[in-house]
């Protein structure tokens, strides 16, 4: 039996094998959210997420609060990228005997704090001995307005591509954390907990929603080269990014030279920063920069454009470099 060579051809694979058709389902397998009717002004999502021990976090420099706060945080974050409010949660544990009870109400604690700030319940789940590592399977219910819905497949030419915030930041956290002799010092602690304890863009998320500029949507889990290819593909579109407009903190690019690595690599491939990725209309450029900058305080980056032909290419002084599907993926060899 043949093994697939990316997590892109096994869902793939998947999706050809079921039959997900239903009267009251919008959007089955291959957004951030399954999308089903809720009543006729509003819409229901659903996301589920596992994080697995050793892959997705290290006890090491994970305790188990801060913990609880990313196994929620990761999840609600699908639901920012359709627009919409997380409303409730399930929670799975597989935990491997060693964790006592202190451990595993630091982790609930820290696991509905996160809730509590975006008026989420967690109503139930299961809990399982793990022969080994700790896994941890999150599924969450959200909603959000049937006309305000966003889904990653409505990309159009000429379009820009924008990104909500510095790129690659959780990339430079996890090595970071990966170095004891760093890991605790103050100048790296912005980048140590864009690792251990990202911010789901709920507000950003309806805000943009809301505004009625915006084509398309995801969240930024996989690294920008993989997740703007998935964007891409479902809307039969392509992408041209300008090297120059990646947004890239001093911190990143610091932290970057330091330990060996290319910014703009942690930038493109790294993953894990949960920052909101959209299109929108090129003659809303200015406007959708006034209006989450007046509305929430924050700043939101043009990094490109969506262009006719396939592909998502880099654009550098020496040219253009095709750069799609080249972030993080459990599969890839």
């Amino acid at each position: 039996m043949g093994t697939h060579s990316s997590e892109r051809q096994l869902i793939e694979s998947i999706r050809k094998q079921v039959d997900c058709a239903a009267p009251t389902l919008v959007r089955g397998i291959g957004d951030d959210c399954a999308v089903f009717m809720h009543d006729s002004q509003s819409l229901s999502l659903m996301t589920v997420d596992t994080l697995i021990e050793s892959v997705h976090f290290d006890l090491s420099w994970h305790p188990p609060d801060l913990l609880g706060r990313k196994a929620a945080s990761v999840n609600i974050s699908d639901i920012a990228a359709m627009g919409g409010k997380p409303r409730f949660v399930l929670l799975s544990l597989g935990l491997s005997g060693d964790q006592d009870d202190g451990w595993v109400d630091a982790f609930i604690r820290g696991f509905t704090a996160v809730l509590d700030e975006y008026g989420a319940k967690l109503i139930g789940g299961d809990t399982v001995k793990s022969p080994g590592r700790i896994m941890l399977s999150v599924t969450v219910y959200g909603e959000v307005d049937a006309d305000k819905v966003l889904y990653r497949s409505g990309a159009k030419k000429d379009d820009s591509v924008w990104v909500s915030g510095f790129l690659g930041e959780a990339a430079a956290g996890l090595e970071l954390c990966r170095n004891p002799r760093l890991r605790g010092g103050a100048e790296w602690q912005s980048l140590v907990s864009a690792h251990i304890n990202p911010s789901p863009q709920i507000q950003l998320g309806g805000l943009l929603a809301a505004s009625g500029l915006v084509s398309a949507m995801m969240d930024l889990s996989d690294g920008l080269a993989t997740d703007l290819a998935h964007l891409c593909t479902a809307s039969n579109v392509g992408a041209e990014i300008v090297s120059s407009r990646i947004p890239v903190s001093t911190q990143m690019a610091r932290a970057a030279t330091l330990l060996g690595y290319s910014p703009f690599d942690w930038a493109l491939k790294g993953g894990e920063d949960y920052h909101l990725l959209f299109t929108a209309p090129g003659y809303a450029d200015d406007s959708l920069s006034r209006l989450v900058k007046d509305t929430l305080g924050s700043d939101i980056f043009c990094v490109g454009r969506i262009v006719e032909e396939p592909g998502v290419r880099l654009i550098e002084e020496g040219g253009a470099v095709e750069i799609g599907y080249q972030g993080f993926d459990h599969f890839s060899r």
